[in-house]
């Protein structure tokens, strides 16, 4: 405590108001002070891996806030780790290192999450040698002066070895679909514990994402590829779920599928195909009508020929056309518009004549088939 000698002509108050200021100022404390933040990066959560063929594309978010959070200032490169079957404990595998984004400062004030992104390529001696393994992958982001707060999630790819696509991928339209077909010209049995797969991916002209739209076993490669040449064996899948008149782009690529004990199997795509343009152009005419009969009716009546005929079963059939001529006459259509069913009357025919009949199927598109052989009937 302090003492203090007034003169007897300050007041009580002004008494009070000192003694109180003194004893704030003497008894308050300060507490010892705050460490300086090392501005370590949080380590990221979402990073993902995904494999095609022999690459693995990792992505992730580049961290906006520090393991105090508080905000990222300064940020340094970023390690990508690696292991092969068991999971990381640490960033001992180092593949790489990944300089942060040279907008980094400008961009991290935006509301929007900034992303990375690195590929690796995996050894193909790893792949054949672990077919049923898996490679381990996470991140260490650092600061400015190298320090890291741990590694990200980790993330995980199957090792089983890819094919390259097979040779020769066409796609062919053709009246009953577009032909998809392509040759083996690689050796799918060289791994007994791998099964392969010929996957199909389809888009339109307009759209900028593939739909999966077939699987086709390569069971086929698998079996004739050892005793063949490169090539010689040719398999083919007919796509009919298209639309006439639209513009699609096709692509292939083969699929590796591996059995994991107690797991599910696992598969992984290789490298596509080159892509295919196709337009879908409707030229192709319906089938040809068939087993067209005639038949005259008329006592008692107004004389008419019956037709019949076996009806044509293509999906954009619109109808059909019937054609008549007589002995030494001109061919001629008969029917205004195409004939729904498979049958038509003739009342427009003359007694003591013979009409030679045949019939014509037309699709939507106006593609009309060849005419069926003919059938004649005499009127009497």
């Amino acid at each position: 405590m302090y003492s203090v000698a007034l003169p007897m002509s300050i007041s009580r108050a002004t008494l009070l108001l000192v003694a109180a200021t003194l004893i704030w100022t003497g008894c308050a404390s300060i507490g010892p002070p705050e460490p300086p933040s090392l501005e370590v990066p949080k380590p990221p959560s979402d990073l993902r891996a995904v494999r095609k063929g022999d690459k693995v594309l990792l992505s992730w978010t580049i961290p906006s806030r520090t393991t105090v959070r508080q905000n990222v200032r300064y940020l340094g490169k970023t390690e990508i780790c690696r292991s092969f079957g068991a999971p990381l404990k640490g960033c001992a595998e180092i593949v790489a290192s990944v300089a942060p984004p040279g907008d980094f400062v400008r961009e991290k004030t935006s509301a929007k999450k900034l992303t990375a992104t690195f590929t690796d390529v995996l050894p193909s001696a790893i792949e054949r040698e672990k077919t049923a393994g898996f490679a381990m992958y996470a991140v260490e982001v650092q600061n400015g002066a190298g320090r890291a707060g741990g590694i990200s999630n980790q993330a995980r790819v199957p090792l089983v070895p890819t094919l390259p696509p097979f040779d020769d991928f066409a796609a062919v339209p053709q009246s009953s679909g577009v032909l998809v077909s392509w040759q083996c010209g690689h050796n799918a049995a060289s791994l007994k514990d791998v099964q392969y797969l010929f996957r199909i991916y389809r888009r339109l002209e307009s759209e900028a994402k593939y739909a999966k739209i077939a699987d086709v076993p390569a069971t086929e490669c698998a079996e004739m590829m050892p005793t063949m040449e490169p090539g010689a064996v040719v398999s083919s899948f007919l796509d009919q779920t298209f639309e006439w008149q639209e513009t699609y782009f096709y692509r292939g690529t083969v699929v590796s599928a591996v059995e994991v004990p107690g797991k599910a199997a696992v598969e992984v795509e290789g490298d596509d195909s080159l892509e295919i343009k196709v337009f879908a152009n409707d030229v192709f005419a319906p089938a040809v009508p068939s087993g067209l009969e005639a038949v005259f009716s008329g006592p008692g009546q107004a004389p008419f020929v019956d037709l019949i005929w076996s009806s044509v079963k293509d999906a954009d059939l619109a109808g059909y056309n019937i054609y008549r001529h007589g002995a030494g006459t001109p061919l001629e259509k008969i029917n205004a518009k195409p004939v729904q069913a498979p049958a038509f009357r003739d009342t427009q025919v003359v007694a003591g004549r013979t009409y030679f009949y045949s019939v014509s199927a037309v699709d939507q598109r106006g593609n009309e088939s060849a005419r069926s052989e003919e059938a004649s009937e005499s009127v009497p």
